[in-house]
């Protein structure tokens, strides 16, 4: 049977309704490091999983930095790289907590970037580095 012939949405707690967000409505926020901006598409302070939708421009950097948990990317647009490897339209790359990367976009990128926070740089900025 389909689920409304089961189910009555409006039965439904409030704590457990999806959430429908207008990606290319939202606003692009500024990072701290020169030409990389992000939108915010889910961040849950409790366990530190967040969420985020970043641009980067061509030649942006995204400083050394640690993971504390697994971190995961899927290239949207463009390119992706670090002293590991590349990553390119269409790629996927996941690192676990532990990792020290820095994050270079030779040509400029669109990523989808899923990750726990704290993530703790190296040269001490503050960019999801709080839980």
């Amino acid at each position: 049977m389909p689920p409304s012939e089961t189910f009555d949405p409006a039965s439904r707690p409030p704590h457990l309704a999806s959430h429908y967000l207008n990606v290319p409505e939202m606003p692009w926020e500024a990072s701290p490091f020169p030409g990389i901006q992000f939108k915010t598409l889910y961040a849950d302070a409790e366990s530190g999983m967040s969420t985020l939708l970043v641009k980067m421009a061509p030649g942006a950097v995204i400083p050394l930095h640690e993971h504390t948990a697994i971190e995961q990317t899927y290239v949207l647009e463009g390119s992706l790289e670090d002293d590991e490897g590349q990553c390119f339209a269409g790629g996927f790359v996941w690192r676990p907590g532990g990792n020290i990367h820095e994050a270079v976009s030779p040509s400029g990128a669109l990523l989808l970037s899923i990750f726990m926070k704290p993530n703790n740089f190296l040269g001490g900025a503050k960019f999801f580095t709080e839980i």
